[in-house]
């Protein structure tokens, strides 16, 4: 399983790098895992867009679904064989108003998960816990099949103990790391002895920080994760744009 890395900033762009985003591919399988400000123009270099065959997404946040409608368009618009003739965007069902809206016509159809789903998409196995955050946000556990290769991803969420669990024995854990450990509360996201924390517990193969802030001296963060990860290897999603697994 690889994992190529779309956008991985919070909130907003910065310096030509987009939002939340990231392309999971499993043999001749490609998963779109949210769909973050530019992650359409970071994918098209790397994928045609029409050769995906399904978006998942953990959220609906701006910074997690800002191109979501641009891909409903070029699956309306752009000529070429699609792979899927009408695309099929998974988003949870706790929020009526947005998950209707990622049915397009007859281009991409909504396709609904709850805390209770499993999903199974090709080779992938997908599973799910709500986490903490304003609004309603899943994390989602990925497993290859034919491997028993194992990504987690936490989405947007502060620290609560039922991450740990969740993410037991992972290969990748992708952690939403968007502050230092000098934070104050209330926060809606782990900081990064936080997201060590929950790699350490869960005893992760490695860790990597994304969903990462603008303004913050990156390494400071990686080396404040490292510190309560332990033994675990932290990587920055900054610096690894294709994860393997």
């Amino acid at each position: 399983m690889q994992i190529q890395v779309l956008g991985y900033y919070g909130g907003y762009p910065a310096d030509g790098v987009g939002t939340s985003a990231y392309l999971v591919t499993s043999g001749d399988y490609h998963l779109l895992m949210d769909a973050g400000s530019g992650s359409l123009l970071a994918l098209e270099p790397i994928l045609d867009p029409l050769q995906l065959d399904a978006v998942l997404l953990t959220h609906y946040h701006h910074d997690h679904t800002a191109d979501v409608g641009t891909l409903q368009y070029y699956w309306q618009l752009r000529p070429g064989d699609k792979k899927e003739p009408v695309l099929p965007i998974y988003g949870h069902t706790k929020d009526p108003l947005n998950f209707a809206a990622l049915t397009f016509g007859q281009f991409t159809v909504g396709r609904g998960y709850t805390a209770d789903s499993t999903l199974n998409l090709g080779p992938l196995r997908l599973t799910f816990l709500e986490t903490q955050h304003p609004v309603p946000a899943f994390a989602v556990r990925i497993e290859e099949t034919t491997t028993g290769k194992v990504v987690v991803n936490t989405s947007d969420t502060r620290y609560f103990d039922g991450l740990a669990p969740f993410s037991q024995g992972a290969d990748m854990l992708l952690a939403d790391t968007n502050f230092l450990a000098d934070q104050p509360q209330p926060r809606w996201h782990l900081t990064a002895p936080e997201a060590g924390r929950v790699a350490a517990d869960a005893h992760v193969g490695q860790l990597v920080l994304t969903h990462l802030p603008q303004t913050v001296d990156l390494h400071e963060l990686r080396d404040q994760a490292q510190v309560t990860a332990g033994n675990v290897p932290v990587l920055l999603a900054s610096e690894h744009r294709t994860l393997r697994v």
